[in-house]
Order: C-alpha cells, then sequence, then structure tokens
C-alpha cells in the first residue's frame, strides 16, 4: 500500500519543459552569446548554480554564478507567476491520493520561488506539505539526495513511497535507490522506452487514477 508520494514539478505536474528547453539559450542570447548544445543539457540536470559555474567555464559568461541565477530567475519567474499551466488532470489526482491518506511533498531542481509561485497559482500547495529542491540539498537528481529528503520528511518507508517522475535519469536514480517509481509521460522526454522498462508504473496521462492505484495498492 502507497502510504507517501514524491512528485517532480516541471514535466511532471506542470506543462513547463517547453520554457526550460529554450530559457538557457534566451539567456545567452540576451547577453550577446551563442548558445551551445552543452548548455541545454545541463540546464536540464543541474541545479541552477551548477549550471551558472558551468556557464562560466564553457561559455564564456563572465559575471558571477549569483548574477547568472538570478537573471534566469528573472526570466523564469515571469513563466512561473503568469502563464504555466498544470498536466491535465494533475490537480483531481492530487485530491484523490489526499483522500487516500497519502502524504505527498515536492522535489525539484528548479529554486523554491519559482516552485512556490506556480503551485500556490495554479492553487495545487495545499496538498504539499514541503517542496525540496536540488538547492536545498545540494545535489542534483543524478543522485538520490533530494528523495532521500523528502523521505524523511515524510516518514514513510521506500517500499510504500511512490517518486513520480518524467525524466527517465531522475527515476533512474530513484528507482537503483529502491522508490516505488512512476513515469508520467511528458513530449519533451525522448526516452520513453526507458521510462516505460524502467518504472513500476507508466502513465500517459493523470486520467489513469484507477490503473495506478489499483497497481500501487497490490
Amino acid at each position: 500500500m502507497i502510504r507517501g508520494a514524491i512528485f517532480d514539478l516541471d514535466g511532471t505536474l506542470l506543462d513547463s519543459m517547453g520554457i526550460w528547453d529554450t530559457l538557457g539559450e534566451e539567456y545567452l542570447r540576451s547577453l550577446g552569446l551563442e548558445p551551445k548544445e552543452e548548455w541545454k543539457q545541463a540546464f536540464q540536470t543541474f541545479t541552477l548554480e551548477q549550471a551558472a559555474r558551468y556557464c562560466r567555464e564553457h561559455c564564456g559568461v563572465a559575471l558571477s554564478v549569483e548574477e547568472i541565477v538570478d537573471g534566469i530567475n528573472h526570466m523564469a519567474a515571469e513563466h512561473y507567476s503568469k502563464t504555466i499551466p498544470l498536466k491535465p488532470g494533475a490537480a483531481e489526482f492530487l485530491r484523490k491520493l489526499k483522500e487516500h491518506g497519502v502524504g505527498m511533498c515536492v522535489a525539484t531542481v528548479t529554486d523554491r520561488p519559482l516552485a512556490q509561485a506556480a503551485l500556490e497559482r495554479t492553487g495545487i500547495r495545499g496538498y504539499f506539505s514541503e517542496i525540496f529542491t536540488a538547492a536545498s540539498v545540494g545535489h542534483g537528481k543524478d543522485e538520490p539526495d533530494i528523495y532521500r529528503a523528502a523521505l524523511r520528511h515524510l516518514g514513510t518507508g521506500k517500499a510504500e513511497t511512490v517518486v513520480f517522475e518524467d525524466a527517465f535519469y531522475a527515476l533512474e536514480t530513484a528507482k537503483a535507490d529502491g522508490f516505488v517509481t512512476a513515469a508520467v509521460f511528458d513530449a519533451y522526454e525522448g526516452n520513453q522506452a526507458g521510462l516505460k522498462a524502467a518504472a513500476d508504473y507508466y502513465m500517459e496521462s493523470y486520467s489513469d487514477w484507477s490503473g495506478f492505484w489499483r497497481r500501487m495498492s497490490q
């Protein structure tokens, strides 16, 4: 039986990956620099601080790490506070989990002010007892620390806690650390076959409540 749920934010709860897919490039262009493919990959898997250091070392950005992070956050804040929508059915899915007594928190690479703004605007902040960020735990999702921190907060066991992720690399991290995993389809993740193979449950959309709960209740 599932007692806890740890949700990724971007691409899992929010339909936001299109923003992050181009934000790094937009930021570099705002500085008059031609974007590199390596930046895009770093931005998807690193914390903002890690990505900012990468920009300084590999992309010729002469600003400080703090200035880079502030610049990116300023661009992103407009989207998170005003425009990014929930994925279809996500709010109803969370409501049903709450009705079944499942404790929930968020584990995201996105900085807390952005996550907080989007969760409050879309009306789902109240479902989550805490928001864990890669910056707050000091590790990206290539390591399991953020999921472990969320687990300690929930007070549940790994075998009764589901990690919801849309990104293959992040789901693999949680799976390898012993968590139950649910893959949520997002068009920006190219390795859907890998997700299906690695996940304990694969969700094409949040409308699949009955199938998910039946499987997780076994």
